[in-house]
Formats: C-alpha cells, sequence, structure tokens
C-alpha cells in the first residue's frame, strides 16, 4: 500500500506549510541527489536501513524499508504496453531457463540514464547465455506515460532490451521498490536473488548476474568481465546539490521546499509575480517575473520579448540538467547563463548551442531531460534560465559529478 503527503485545499497556508518543514526535518530522509552512494543487496536478508534513494518515488512516504514485506514472488502487474518485444512475465521468461534482470527506470532519470550503457553491455554480452534484461519504465511524471515519449527515449538511448510501461506503479508497488534506477535479478528458480539500488557496482552487479547463469547451467568462463566498478568521479567533489522539483506536489511533500520566495507556498495553482532580490540559498530556486506553480512544474505565466523573466540557482557540481515538457506542441528557446554570462563552449552541456549575439541557448521539442552545463572543475555557480515563452515549464533540475558525462 502506497502513502502519500499530496497537497490538498487546506495545504495552502504557510502556517500548514510551517509544519511541513518541521516533519521533514524530523525525517531527515536524504533524496534527489543525481550522485548517490550506490547500494547492493545479496537476498534473503531483509535490509534494516533504507538507502537514500537516487530520485524522488511519487509520493514519497515516510515509512521504514524493513516495514514494508519483500515480495520475493513479485511479478510484472499492470503493465501499460510493451516496446522491444512481445508481452511476457517473469515467471514465463524463468520457466524456460532465462535469467532476468528487472530495471526500474524512468527516461527524465540522470541516474537511471547513466547506467544504461552498463545494461546494453550486459545485453550483448549474456542474451544468448538467457539473460533477459526488463526494463520497466516508472514514470515519475504525468507526460513520461506517454508511448510516443517512451520510444523516442528507448530510440535515442539505443535501448535494444524489452521495455515495459508500469504507469500505474503496480509492478513498482508489487516489489515494494522505492528507488530510481533499482534492479532486481532473479533465477531460474524464480526467486530474486541479488538487487542494487542507485548507480554504481556495475562489476559487482555482472558477477552476480554471472554467478546466476552459472547456476542455470550457462558457461560464462570465455565472457570477459567489465572492469568498471563505478563511474569516475572528479576527485574534488564535495557535496552535490540535490535534485530540485519545480511542482508544488514534492514542494508540499517531506522532500519540499525546493522554492526559496514564501510566496510560491501561498496557493496551489496561483499566478504570481516574483522579485529576485539577490538572495540565492543553497538547494533552493528563486523566481523572477510572472510564474504559476502547478502540480509538476513551475510555469512561465506570460510571454515576453527581452527575456525578462527567469529562474535562477546556486548550485554545486559539474554538470546540470533539467526536465522540461511543453504544455504545447510548438517549439521554443530557453537562454541559460552560469554566473551572470554565457556559457563557454568547454561549459556546453549536450543540448546547448551559441546564437549569433555569442548566447549560449538550447532549443524545447519535446518533454525530456535537457543537458545543458558540464563545467571542467567541480564548483559552485548560479545558473540562470529565460525563456520569452509561455510555454516553458519546468518539471525538475539536476546535478553530477562525474569527470566526464553527465
Amino acid at each position: 500500500m502506497k502513502h502519500s503527503l499530496s497537497p490538498t485545499g487546506a495545504l495552502t497556508t504557510r502556517s500548514l506549510f510551517a509544519v511541513a518543514l518541521v516533519v521533514m526535518a524530523a525525517f531527515a530522509f536524504a533524496c534527489g541527489s543525481s550522485d548517490p552512494a550506490p547500494t547492493a543487496t545479496s537476498i534473503p536478508s531483509t535490509p534494516t536501513e533504507a538507502p537514500a534513494p537516487t530520485s524522488t518515488p511519487p509520493n514519497p512516504a515516510p515509512v521504514a524499508f524493513e516495514d514494508l514485506p519483500r515480495r520475493e514472488d513479485a511479478d510484472l502487474a499492470g503493465i501499460d504496453a510493451w516496446l522491444n518485444t512481445e508481452p511476457t512475465t517473469i515467471a514465463n521468461e524463468t520457466s524456460k531457463g532465462n535469467v532476468v534482470l528487472i530495471d526500474f527506470w524512468t527516461y527524465t532519470c540522470v541516474n537511471c540514464l547513466r547506467t544504461l550503457p552498463f545494461l546494453q553491455e550486459w545485453h550483448e554480452k549474456y542474451a544468448d547465455l538467457g539473460l533477459v534484461i526488463l526494463g520497466v519504465h516508472a514514470p515519475e511524471f504525468e507526460f513520461e506515460k506517454s508511448l510516443a515519449n517512451v520510444q523516442r527515449a528507448v530510440d535515442e538511448e539505443g535501448v535494444d532490451w524489452p521495455v515495459a510501461l508500469d504507469n500505474e506503479m503496480e509492478t513498482w508497488d508489487a516489489f515494494r521498490n522505492r528507488y530510481w534506477p533499482a534492479k532486481y535479478l532473479i533465477g531460474i528458480d524464480n526467486e530474486v536473488s541479488y538487487s542494487h539500488f542507485g548507480e554504481g557496482a556495475y562489476r559487482e552487479t555482472e558477477l552476480e548476474i554471472r554467478k546466476v547463469l552459472e547456476a542455470a547451467g550457462k558457461d560464462v568462463s570465455a565472457i570477459p568481465i567489465g572492469e568498471i566498478e563505478n563511474v569516475e568521479r572528479d576527485a574534488t567533489a564535495y557535496e552535490v546539490t540535490r535534485e530540485l522539483y519545480g511542482g508544488y506536489h514534492r514542494n508540499y511533500s517531506v522532500f519540499g521546499a525546493y522554492a526559496h520566495q514564501s510566496e510560491y507556498y501561498n496557493e496551489p495553482d496561483a499566478t504570481v509575480e516574483y522579485v529576485d532580490e539577490g538572495t540565492y540559498p543553497p538547494q533552493k530556486f528563486v523566481l523572477h517575473g510572472l510564474w504559476r506553480n502547478e502540480s509538476e512544474a513551475i510555469v512561465h505565466a506570460r510571454t515576453t520579448e527581452d527575456l525578462s523573466d527567469y529562474i535562477a540557482l546556486r548550485f554545486i557540481g559539474r554538470s546540470a540538467n533539467v526536465v522540461i515538457d511543453p504544455p504545447e506542441s510548438e517549439s521554443f528557446r530557453v537562454y541559460v547563463e552560469l554566473d551572470d554570462q554565457p556559457l563557454a563552449v568547454e561549459e556546453f552541456g549536450d543540448d546547448i548551442k551559441h546564437d549569433v549575439a555569442g548566447r549560449s541557448y538550447f532549443d524545447v521539442d519535446e518533454g525530456r531531460m535537457y543537458r545543458i552545463l558540464e563545467v571542467p572543475e567541480f564548483g559552485q555557480h548560479i545558473l540562470k534560465l529565460s525563456s520569452n515563452s509561455d510555454n516553458f515549464a519546468i518539471f525538475a533540475f539536476t546535478f553530477g559529478v562525474y569527470d566526464g558525462g553527465f
């Protein structure tokens, strides 16, 4: 059973929001980090302490992990659509002598995207020996439920293995899962033998895959083992800024307080004229101009001509990404500044370009994560995004510390 702290009409006053902040402090639950400490579990043995989630789950609940019963016999449930395969089940695959690796992911989650090259390598090395990777796409935002959006992401990221759309999170709930990404390894006995939450432990996970394949009678001795245990981190990196959500659904939860200005919390779905007073506290965003706080996003609430409205924040990290889904189908442009200057070429994320005036920008034409910044050295900066379009809807920011990559 999924518990939640969802916004209601009663949760619109500053006093109640202050209560929510007290609740947050009491739980002291780490979340939203784009650089989580990897955790792994050899099963059986229920973890006695919940690992920090790599991305905030929908309707997160302050429930201890050990209080959630494990579902050893969990299977796929409530799947809305399939990509790259005909419909199947875990039991069906294991009955054929296959080993199944369940990967819970969503296409706007930077943590999930960073694991895809390793999944691709395992798929290429072990599929002929009976490893079946089942990617369970569990959406964090409503627009991620779109079959067309997921298909586009699967094509762009080169995902060759089966993908099941778990839009109502029924498989997520059946596994009692709470993390993106999360992996569960299931042998031919149809039991979970290993799980891993978050990034990293790639060599460890591959060794577990080989162990379960060998138990199924497969010879993996001729296949070389990958050498990477964790993606190389910047040696100078310290605490990176957490994931920041734009919508009030998560700002009103125990994970919230992502918006700095108190006006944000006066009323859900309100349009407010914000004034940037030049104070940028860590782990929060600051607005300037006319914006509307919606359930999943903070939305620019008017068209402008001079980029006068913007969202800004202080962050610590090497890379920055932003999740945007335009409410309307027409594309628009978003301009990016770092410490009040256009990005230098060596600071470009994969989606950044320069215009003739030397300004750095990216074009938004679909709902996805946009890679906007990759600076040469880890550090602290002020990031500012502005657009003249009222189609500018920001769902989340994520930040990274990796040396090369996003």
